[in-house]
């Protein structure tokens, strides 16, 4: 575990270093000398038929997957040095799995960026990370991305070279052109505990941050997953999620080539097709946020089919109801479903219960190879065994792109502060909100995810966000905005009543109700209360 205080340059970046901790990390599994460099050259030799990646009609095996990121990685280093970063921001296509395992062999750092960002956050990024090579779409989603490159890059410094995947060019480098035969790729020599991907957190309380992970955090957490998560040679997950996060870079680019799976990429979610998909290509696994597994479910009961060849569904990254949990449980043929808890910093900080059906719905699972314990916020730390989360593992971050981004994000010994609040049940963890999320109304607590899981039982409402706004007389006051299927939802007085039917505490239900069309998400499907809150105060709406 190379998080401790101290800094050591490796590969030409500055990343948080433990020696002790790193030893550790190497005698037991977690980190080795290798690199995903290895594994794709290992998989061309020995298992070259094998099919790595679906793309609808587009399927790439062991050796051609290869021999097209060899010949891109060349083009890569002939225009730049290693250690370069080279951005991305792709649809769930094919050929952003090329890019990234191109960028890997030619030794260059990967920035996967969501194609939903738009100028402002694309330019703070480009320009913060600088960036030497950016591919991206044409057109996708009726967007011109294209022209916004253009715009984009006209206001920077030192520009990337822009490449044009699917679709003309324009002024930019066509994605075709990068594939010259003449080219060959240099002998780059990979450290496996250097920097090998730079992704960006959302920003919610501040300028995105870069988080840093090296080739061995990775290979620490697909390590855990093939522990934890009933994962088997001839596997195919099934991958709506973004690739730009976390977890879908792994399911598509990295469990494929080191776990020997298959990733049938989605465009674009649809639960419909989803379910098509799984049952035409025989799923095994499929992750994603609470959206995905709720219209999944729906999707599968309509096409009657219980998905038999599903064996795990990893439901994180959002709210996640426990009666959602148990439906699932009891629809599926035989999949085990449960929720696990993570971040980008930490990836799978909890691995689920896939062995226990009521603590997989009830708690957010058990930690795998991270060390976590929960910080009290009562003077002295004592408390009710509810804190703040703060964990230590093997594939957390090995710092930030920015080391001023570090000093409230850890602590004296080298514990990543989630900023979440959790308790223990049963030896799994719960996580009830964020600390921030907390409502403080008369000097009484309340978590806005125990209110929420009740919520979304009443059979008016289809998804609900609790959020804390200021009162001047309480001290702050819990609203309620609720999505109702037929646009009518209950009032203030349903929603006390029907708490008060579980035996909620009477100030924990809402004051204020307001119903929307629909709550705000990000990409992974989590919903974005800092926009609901600004909503809210700004139009009182």
């Amino acid at each position: 575990m190379a998080v401790g205080g101290e800094r050591r340059t490796i590969g030409g970046r500055s990343i948080r270093w433990d020696e002790g901790r790193a030893a550790e990390a190497y005698a037991s599994g977690s980190w080795i000398r290798g690199t995903l460099a290895d594994a794709l050259r290992a998989a061309a030799r020995d298992t070259p038929e094998r099919t790595v990646v679906v793309d609808a009609d587009v399927r790439l095996g062991c050796r051609e997957l290869s021999a097209r990121a060899e010949a891109l990685a060349a083009a890569m280093a002939d225009r730049m040095p290693a250690g370069s970063v080279v951005s991305f921001m792709l649809p769930n296509w094919h050929e952003a799995a090329v890019g990234y395992l191109a960028a890997t062999l030619a030794g260059m750092v990967v920035n996967p960026i969501l194609p939903s960002l738009r100028d402002h956050e694309l330019r703070f990024i480009l320009d913060d990370v600088d960036c030497r090579m950016i591919f991206v779409p044409a057109d996708f989603r009726g967007h011109d991305y294209a022209a916004m490159l253009s715009r984009v890059t006209e206001a920077l410094d030192a520009p990337p070279e822009v490449v044009v995947v699917r679709g003309s060019s324009g002024a930019h480098t066509a994605y075709a052109d990068l594939f010259d035969e003449s080219a060959s790729l240099p002998a780059v020599e990979l450290d496996p505990d250097a920097v090998r991907m730079i992704l960006y957190t959302s920003g919610t309380t501040g300028r995105p941050k870069g988080v840093l992970h090296s080739h061995n955090s990775i290979h620490a957490l697909i390590r855990q997953l093939s522990q934890h998560w009933l994962i088997e040679l001839g596997d195919t997950f099934l991958v709506p999620s973004p690739i730009a996060h976390i977890g879908g870079s792994i399911y598509a680019f990295e469990i494929p080539l080191l776990l020997g799976t298959t990733a049938v990429l989605m465009e674009t979610w649809n639960a419909d097709e989803a379910v098509a998909l799984m049952l035409a290509h025989r799923c095994t696994h499929m992750a994603g946020a609470t959206p995905f597994l709720q219209q999944l479910l729906a999707a599968a009961e309509r096409a009657d089919s219980r998905l038999p060849e599903l064996k795990v569904f990893i439901c994180g990254g959002a709210s996640v109801p426990p009666s959602l949990i148990r439906k699932a449980t009891a629809y599926f043929d035989k999949a085990s479903v449960t929720r696990v808890y993570g971040s980008t910093e930490v990836p799978v900080t909890t691995v689920g219960a896939l062995d226990d059906p009521d603590l997989a719905a009830d708690t957010d699972g058990r930690p795998g190879i991270a060390d976590i314990w929960l910080v009290g916020h009562d003077p002295g730390g004592a408390g009710d065994g509810t804190g703040e989360i703060r964990a230590l593992g093997d594939q957390m971050l090995v710092g930030y792109l920015h080391p001023e981004d570090e000093a409230a994000s850890f602590d004296d010994e080298g514990y990543f502060r989630t900023g979440d609040i959790g308790s223990w049940d049963r030896g799994a963890l719960i996580v009830s909100g964020r600390v921030k999320d907390l409502i403080i109304r008369n000097g009484e607590n309340i978590s806005p995810k125990e209110v929420e899981d009740i919520l979304i039982g009443h059979p008016a409402i289809a998804e609900v966000a609790v959020v804390g706004l200021p009162d001047a007389r309480t001290g702050e006051q819990a609203c309620a905005v609720i999505v109702c299927p037929d646009g009518a939802g209950p009032d203030v007085g349903a929603l006390r009543d029907f708490l008060d039917g579980y035996g909620v505490a009477k100030f924990k239900a809402p004051e204020r109700v307001a119903i929307w069309d629909a709550l705000p998400k990000n990409d992974a499907g989590k919903v974005l209360k800092h926009q609901i809150r600004a909503t809210l105060q700004t139009t009182g709406e």
